[in-house]
């Protein structure tokens, strides 16, 4: 996830400050997380792909004992200037084996990260790994749908059915954001967990924050009937 790396760290505050307050992470993405997630307190949560780290303070505010891993250095460095010197936070690739043991949380929540995977498989088995028996895997990633009629308006038609890589470029302050993302039908998602050893217990396709209607009124239409993102809540069998 080299590029993925650079892209962040050579724009981490700026994309950090959009993440705070817009329609998609902060009154959307975000809260849907902590819904699925309940109650937290007392448990353990692995903040997998933290970034600057507003997921982890908010599972740390309702009593969660957080660790978190980014794969990018200056989102960390936001992170600990949020969160703490005490804070454990880790550099660490998605796509490589945790630093972890065996049964070490309660939950591992991985919020828009795993699409920036080809392969989901080794990096299913390691969140499995560090899951206590019966913990849970809460992950949001791209809505197949979305990112398929986003790729037929661009002027090709990708087939549904396969895995394939989409470059995807966006704004943030004076930055342009150059990533991949790797899209993916709904059953090759649940056939990885499957084979992860989870059980899908939630499928949901939330609303945006009531909140954000009159924040953000075109977008918020847009959002509420077509969504951008997809979220699961799986055991460990």
């Amino acid at each position: 996830m080299t590029q993925v790396q650079s892209e962040y760290d050579r724009a981490a505050e700026a994309y950090n400050a959009e993440n705070e307050s817009n329609l998609q992470n902060a009154y959307y993405e975000r809260p849907a997380t902590l819904a699925l997630a309940g109650e937290v307190a007392g448990r353990r949560v692995l903040d997998a792909g933290c970034g600057a780290g507003p997921l982890f303070a908010a599972l740390r505010e309702r009593g969660a004992v957080v660790s978190g891993i980014d794969v990018s250095p200056g989102m960390l460095e936001l992170a600990r200037r949020r969160l703490g010197a005490g804070a454990d936070l880790r550099v660490a690739d998605l796509a490589d084996p945790l630093q972890f043991a065996d049964d070490t949380f309660d939950d591992v929540i991985a919020s828009l990260v795993l699409h920036y995977l080809k392969d989901w498989g080794p990096t299913l088995t390691e969140f499995r790994r560090v899951l206590k028996p019966g913990g849970r895997l809460i992950v949001s990633v791209n809505h197949p749908t979305a990112e398929y009629s986003i790729a037929r308006l661009s002027g090709h038609r990708p087939d549904y059915f396969e895995t394939y890589a989409s470059p995807a470029e966006w704004q943030v302050g004076d930055h342009t954001i150059n990533v991949t993302f790797w899209n993916r039908p709904l059953h090759a998602m649940t056939d990885a967990f499957t084979a992860a050893g989870f059980r899908i217990s939630v499928l949901s396709e939330p609303q945006p924050a009531p909140e954000a209607r009159e924040m953000f009124p075109d977008d918020f239409f847009l959002l509420s009937t077509a969504p951008s993102f997809l979220f699961f809540v799986l055991e460990a069998a």
